[in-house]
C-alpha cells in the first residue's frame, strides 16, 4: 500500500516526508521533482515567501544511484526562512484560517503554534511526493496535467490541444488560454490595490489511465471519493467536480451517460461525461476532475477579528500572503491526483519491484483486448 507522512512547520528548519510502498527498481528524477517544486511556486499573484525561498528535493533514504529500493524514501526540502523561534506569538485568530478552531483544539493561546502547520507551505512536501508519482505513472505512459479554467469571473474559452501545450509552457498563471489570462492578470492586480485577494477552478486531467481502478465494493475503495478526498486535502479548496460534475444535476440521463461504442477492436465510451469514473471505477477513458479555490483568508485590508487575550475587537493579523494562489493549488491538485492513482495502480497491479509490476499490468491488459 502506498501511503506518505509529511512534517514540518512553515517557518521551521524545512518540510520532511516519507513516502512507504515504492516498488523497487523506479529511477527517480531529481531535476522533473524540482521543477515540479518551481511550478509550485511560480505564477502571477504569488507572494513575498516565493521570493525568498527557491526549492529543492534531498533524497535522504530509499533510493541507491536514484533508483529506488522498496524500502520507504525519505525526502527533506530546507527553508531559507528559518525563524520560527523568532517570530512574536499572535493572539488574534484570522478569519477563514484554521487559526481559531485550531487553538481551541490544542489549547494554544499563541496560534502562531496552529497557523505555522496549517500553512499551504507544508504543500510543498506533497508536490515532491505527488512527482515521485508521476514518475511511477509514467512508466505505465499515464500522464498527469493540470491547468487553471477560471480565475475570479474570467474564464478561459476553448483551446486546441496542441495550442494548450504551447501556451502554458510560457503562461505566467498555469492557463491555456493568452486573452483570458491577460484579463485574469487584470483583476489580479485590481485585487492587490483593494487589499483584497482571488480564487478560481483548476482541472487535472490524467490520460492512459486504465480500466479498474478502485472498486465499487466498499464506499471508502470507491477511485472518484479518493480523488475527491485527495484534491479536499488542499488548503483553501472548497468543492470538487468529476466530469461534467454539478452541471449533471441539471441535465436529463440521455445527456449525462456515456455511450458504450466498439471501435478500434476494443469497447468504449462514446464521450466522456462521466470524467473517466464509472461506479467508482476508472473506466479507461481520461480522468478529468476539477478543484475549487476559495479566495486566500490573509487580506491586505484585514478582515475584523478579536483579540484573545484582551477580547477586544482588532483587525486581524497579516502574515506574509498571496493575492491569488491559484496557479500553485493547479500543481498541488496534481500532484495529490498523481498519488492517488499511484496508489490506486499499485493495489490493482502490485508486487515487490518495477519489473514484477510491468509483468503484471501486462497481462492484464492483454486480458481486456480479449475481453
Amino acid at each position: 500500500m502506498l501511503r506518505y507522512l509529511t512534517a514540518g512547520e512553515s517557518h521551521g528548519r524545512g518540510l520532511l516526508a516519507i513516502l512507504d510502498g515504492l516498488p523497487a527498481g523506479l529511477k527517480v528524477d531529481e531535476e522533473f521533482i524540482n521543477e515540479e517544486l518551481k511550478a509550485r511556486q511560480a505564477g502571477y499573484g504569488r507572494g513575498g515567501r516565493m521570493e525568498i525561498e527557491s526549492d529543492r528535493v534531498e533524497i535522504w533514504a530509499g533510493t541507491r544511484g536514484r533508483v529506488t529500493l522498496g524500502s520507504p524514501l525519505a525526502i527533506l526540502i530546507r527553508n531559507k526562512d528559518f525563524k520560527i523561534e523568532e517570530l512574536p506569538p499572535v493572539t488574534a485568530p484570522r478569519p477563514g484560517h484554521a487559526d481559531l478552531a485550531g487553538a481551541q483544539k490544542y489549547g494554544h493561546r499563541d496560534i502562531r503554534n496552529v497557523l505555522e502547520r496549517a500553512s499551504a507551505r507544508e504543500t510543498a512536501a506533497r508536490v515532491a511526493l505527488g512527482a515521485i508519482a508521476q514518475l511511477f505513472l509514467k512508466e505505465f505512459a499515464v500522464r498527469v496535467e493540470s491547468w487553471i479554467v477560471s480565475l475570479g469571473d474570467v474564464s478561459i474559452g476553448e483551446v486546441g490541444e496542441d495550442e494548450q501545450a504551447a501556451n502554458l509552457s510560457s503562461s505566467l498563471l498555469n492557463c491555456p488560454d493568452p486573452v483570458a489570462e491577460k484579463k485574469m492578470i487584470e483583476i489580479i492586480d485590481r485585487a492587490r490595490e483593494n487589499g483584497d485577494t482571488l480564487g478560481g477552478i483548476f482541472r487535472v486531467e490524467a490520460a492512459g489511465v486504465p480500466p479498474g481502478l478502485g472498486s465499487y465494493s466498499q464506499g471508502e475503495s470507491r477511485l472518484d471519493a479518493r480523488l475527491a478526498s485527495a484534491l479536499m486535502s488542499i488548503p483553501a479548496i472548497k468543492g470538487v467536480e468529476i466530469g461534467l460534475g454539478y452541471e449533471s444535476a441539471r441535465l436529463p440521463g440521455s445527456k449525462v451517460h456515456d455511450e458504450i461504442i466498439r471501435a478500434g477492436g476494443t469497447v468504449r465510451r462514446l464521450n466522456n461525461r462521466a470524467g473517466g469514473i464509472e461506479g467508482g471505477l476508472s473506466n479507461g477513458e481520461r480522468i478529468v476532475i476539477r478543484g475549487a479555490m476559495k479566495p486566500i483568508p490573509t487580506l491586505g485590508r484585514p478582515l475584523m477579528t478579536v483579540d484573545l487575550e484582551t477580547g477586544e475587537p482588532v483587525s486581524a493579523a497579516r502574515e506574509r500572503a498571496d493575492v491569488c494562489a491559484l496557479p500553485a493549488a493547479s500543481v498541488v491538485g496534481r500532484a495529490m491526483v498523481a498519488l492517488e492513482l499511484a496508489r490506486a495502480f499499485l493495489e490493482k497491479f502490485g508486487g515487490d519491484s518495477l519489473t514484477e509490476i510491468k509483468r503484471n499490468y501486462s497481462g492484464y491488459m492483454k486480458s481486456l483486448k480479449r475481453f
